[in-house]
C-alpha cells in the first residue's frame, strides 16, 4: 500500500488531473466505430450514440470488431501523456485465435514480428489456461470444425493499426475475437462496466493508467 501511494504521488507530479475537465471509462462494444461521425452512407455505430459529454473524444482508438476499455477526454494532456512514443504505456489484450500457438509463437510474439517492415517492441504474451469469462458477442466468432482455437493475453507497449490481429496473423494465429481489458493497471474488470456503459474515473482510477 506504501508503494502504491508513493507511485501515485510520483506519477500525479507529472500529471494532474484538471478539476474542469472529464475524463471518461468506456466498454467499448463489437461493431462500434471510435469517432462520432459517420462517414458519408455508413450506417455503422458510433460513440454518438452512447450520450457521452460534449467535447470528449477518444483517447487511442479500438477497431470497429474489436472491444473493451477505451478511455475519453476533453483534455488534450492526457492524449499526449499516453500515446507519445516516449510513453510506452502497457495496454492488456485477451485474444481469441485459430490454432493454439506454440511456445516458438509465443516466443515470436514477446520478441516482435515484422509488421509492414519494421519489428514490434517486446511484449509479453502467454497462453491462457481457460476461456476468460466474457459475455457472449453479439455475433459469435468464426468456428472451424477441424482447427481448434486458444486464447492468449497480450501486454503491449505501443499501438501501432491493427497491431495484435496483423501480430497473431504473422505467426499463423489469426485473431478470431480482441478485447482490450486493461490500461496501465486501470482494469476493465475492476470498473465493473458492462458493454456499452461508461463513467467518469476518479483520481486514483484516471492515475492507474500510468501504472503498470
Amino acid at each position: 500500500m506504501v508503494l502504491e501511494q508513493i507511485a501515485y504521488k510520483m506519477i500525479a507530479e507529472k500529471f494532474k488531473p484538471s478539476l474542469d475537465k472529464k475524463y471518461i471509462a468506456f466498454n467499448k462494444p463489437y461493431a462500434v466505430l471510435c469517432q462520432f461521425t459517420l462517414p458519408e452512407g455508413s450506417v455503422k455505430k458510433t460513440l454518438a450514440e452512447f450520450g457521452f459529454p460534449k467535447d470528449v473524444y477518444s483517447v487511442g482508438r479500438l477497431d470497429y470488431d474489436s472491444e473493451g476499455l477505451l478511455l475519453l477526454t476533453d483534455d488534450g494532456r492526457l492524449n499526449s501523456k499516453l500515446l507519445s512514443p516516449q510513453a510506452r504505456h502497457q495496454r492488456t489484450y485477451f485474444v481469441c485465435v485459430e490454432n493454439v500457438p506454440s511456445l516458438e509463437q509465443l516466443r515470436t510474439l514477446r520478441n516482435g514480428v515484422i509488421i509492414e517492415g519494421k519489428r514490434t517492441l517486446a511484449a509479453e504474451a502467454k497462453l491462457l489456461a481457460e476461456e476468460p469469462l466474457l459475455l457472449p458477442r453479439p455475433v459469435p466468432i468464426r468456428e472451424r470444425k477441424y482447427i481448434p482455437a486458444a486464447w492468449i493475453e497480450l501486454n503491449l507497449t505501443e499501438g501501432r493499426n491493427r497491431q495484435v490481429r496483423k501480430m497473431t496473423a504473422a505467426v499463423g494465429c489469426p485473431t478470431l475475437r480482441l478485447m482490450r481489458v486493461a490500461i496501465g493497471s486501470l482494469s476493465l474488470f475492476d470498473l465493473g462496466l458492462a458493454p456499452g456503459e461508461w463513467k467518469i474515473l476518479n483520481e486514483s482510477e484516471l492515475l492507474s493508467v500510468f501504472l503498470k
